[in-house]
């Protein structure tokens, strides 16, 4: 089988963009390089992995299938490329650090604080996105490792919890419902929710308490925790959110809450790296490292 590099480059590029000139102009290629390069790929496989909707292309059933083991691919050897250079020199040495928001927003500077103390040595980045960028990006070896809830049932990442994310329902300060002792969900149709964008995870725990408790609200998105709160603040509606993240506005009374009969959703925050391939030695560290009782000291000094 003589697949190239520049066949799964292409390939996946049309994957994201969706068509083949979109994914040219990502690759600094020409149009005929791009399709020639994933008909070969189709040609060494022996099946068609992509094809045409309207205008566009997408992957076909066998293309989706294939995705992930070429994104492993060339993930795998990017960050075996790395390694190799951290090799040959440990200035180099870096570990690139991928969160969901809230977490991003509220859990991770404590933890690279002191990981870093330790190795001062090291360049550290961080990536910070919603649920699914962050899944991708380490499945994708485009990060080393991730703050996220649990993992995916896939397979291709692997996770251990270490810290828990209980989540409130908030709401305006003046609210009544929030000077009442408890009240049964149904109630709470009648109120607007604000949710995060698609590919969240705290709007995917949100819909499916919706969804469990009978509940069809109205449903307003905004695409970030700090519009959420603003919005809550001004009566816009309610929502449901971790409570790490609304801590200061809890303890400030700008937020209230609002307690449910039967509680709300209870997670845990994972630390994720892929399932896939060697781990780097910084990876292994730092996942060490969030799992110590340094590193819940940590934070909780930062709540």
């Amino acid at each position: 089988m003589a697949i190239t590099l520049a066949q799964l480059g292409s390939f996946l590029a049309v994957v994201r963009s969706g068509s083949i000139t979109a994914a040219a102009d990502e690759l600094v290629v020409t149009q005929p390089s791009v399709s020639a390069a994933v008909s070969a790929l189709s040609k060494e496989i022996g099946v068609d992995l992509t094809e045409r909707i309207g205008r566009g292309v997408r992957p076909s059933p066998a293309g989706r299938a294939f995705v992930p083991y070429a994104a492993d691919v060339l993930g795998l050897l990017r960050q075996g490329e790395q390694a190799a250079r951290e090799a040959a020199d440990a200035d180099r040495t870096r570990l690139r650090i991928s969160a969901v928001t809230t977490a991003g927003e509220f859990i991770v500077a404590p933890l690279i604080e002191g990981f870093a103390a330790r190795f001062p040595e090291l360049d550290i980045t961080l990536h910070v996105g919603n649920r699914d960028e962050v899944f991708g990006r380490v499945a994708d070896h485009e990060s080393d490792v991730a703050i996220s809830g649990r993992p995916p049932d896939d397979g291709r990442l692997v996770g251990q919890p270490f810290a828990d994310a209980d989540y409130v329902l908030i709401t305006s300060p003046g609210d009544p419902l929030a000077a009442r002792r408890s009240l049964p969900p149904g109630e709470l149709s009648q109120r607007s929710w604000l949710l995060r964008e698609q590919g969240s995870g705290t709007r995917t725990l949100c819909e499916q308490y919706l969804a469990l408790n009978d509940l069809e609200p109205r449903i307003l998105t905004l695409g970030s925790n700090g519009a959420i709160k603003h919005a809550v603040r001004t009566g816009l509606g309610v929502s449901l959110q971790s409570r790490v993240a609304v801590e200061l506005e809890l303890r400030s009374r700008l937020l209230a809450t609002i307690a449910v009969r039967g509680g709300l959703p209870w997670r845990e925050w994972h630390v994720l790296r892929s399932a896939v391939g060697p781990v780097r030695e910084p990876t292994e560290e730092f996942i060490s490292y969030v799992m110590t009782d340094a590193a819940r000291v940590a934070l909780e000094s930062w709540r």
